[in-house]
């Protein structure tokens, strides 16, 4: 009978940095308890991280003052052990696709069923909802990429696709600066016609939330794209919901811009 710590190395040594609990006890032989002890040790020992139940990762020991690799080279394997569909997106995505103004400092995670944030050393994973059948809808390989990692790959949203979601949820993008920022350093890759399909998937403000932004950033092919999903709105509403006036009597009212039915009660910041 083989001990985990032999096993972790051959595992390793094999080029795969995790593995299941299942697949362990099965290869050594042992009782729940006694795999749940050796992997306590080796957990503090800092060779194994553990994210998820039932999933480890190796740690390395480039890794162990970090606590764990980077997300995006295990995201694939564990959202494979939880089955389920994912995207990489928002600033992640956003930063891969060449927005230089971002720092990324949560991997963001967009996936269909509601799932608890992440703490794995010094990486903080936010996982974002999307209902189940808008996720279906973009979650195509048309609107996604690959992220290349020295584990291999993980599923990442496309510009197209990263420009939605962000808009979608933009207090988790920086705010409506931070969005307007992406639009601007990233919405000239976006294909028009991408977008605008892409865009049927995702509630009519947040897509005129994005075509606002995008014509601010001067990126007015993809802008045009978005006009007809504005021209199907009967009423305005705010760039930012979540902004509230303090004293609501005094508040001046908001410009509005019509091709966009958007009330603009949030000042835009964009660097150059």
């Amino acid at each position: 009978m083989l001990r985990l710590e032999p096993f972790v190395d051959l595992t390793l040594a094999n080029g795969r940095g995790f593995f299941t609990r299942k697949e362990a006890r099965q290869s050594l032989g042992v009782s729940e308890e006694a795999f749940a002890a050796s992997a306590l040790r080796l957990i503090n020992k800092a060779k194994l991280a553990h994210p998820r139940r039932g999933f480890y990762l190796i740690l390395r020991p480039e890794d162990r003052s970090a606590g764990a690799p980077d997300p995006a080279q295990w995201i694939d394997p564990l959202m494979n052990h939880q089955r389920l569909d994912y995207r990489v997106s928002l600033l992640r995505a956003a930063a891969w696709h060449g927005a230089s103004h971002q720092a990324a400092m949560v991997f963001q995670v967009v996936a269909p069923r509601q799932l608890r944030d992440l703490n794995v050393g010094r990486h903080r994973l936010q996982f974002l909802f999307q209902a189940e059948r808008a996720f279906a809808a973009v979650n195509q390989p048309d609107y996604l990429d690959r992220m290349k990692t020295p584990a291999g790959y993980a599923q990442v949203a496309g510009v197209e696709v990263t420009l939605l979601d962000c808009a979608r949820y933009l207090h988790d993008a920086g705010g409506i600066s931070g969005v307007a920022q992406v639009a601007k350093d990233i919405g000239g890759k976006a294909d028009p016609r991408r977008l605008s399909r892409a865009a049927t998937a995702y509630e009519g403000s947040v897509v005129r939330r994005l075509g606002y932004l995008l014509e601010l950033a001067g990126h007015t092919q993809p802008s045009d794209a978005l006009e007809p999903h504005a021209c199907k709105a009967k009423t305005f509403v705010p760039l930012d919901p979540a902004v509230k006036p303090l004293v609501p009597a005094l508040a001046q009212e908001p410009e509005k811009i019509a091709r966009w039915k958007l009330l603009i009660n949030e000042t835009v910041e964009i660097d150059v």
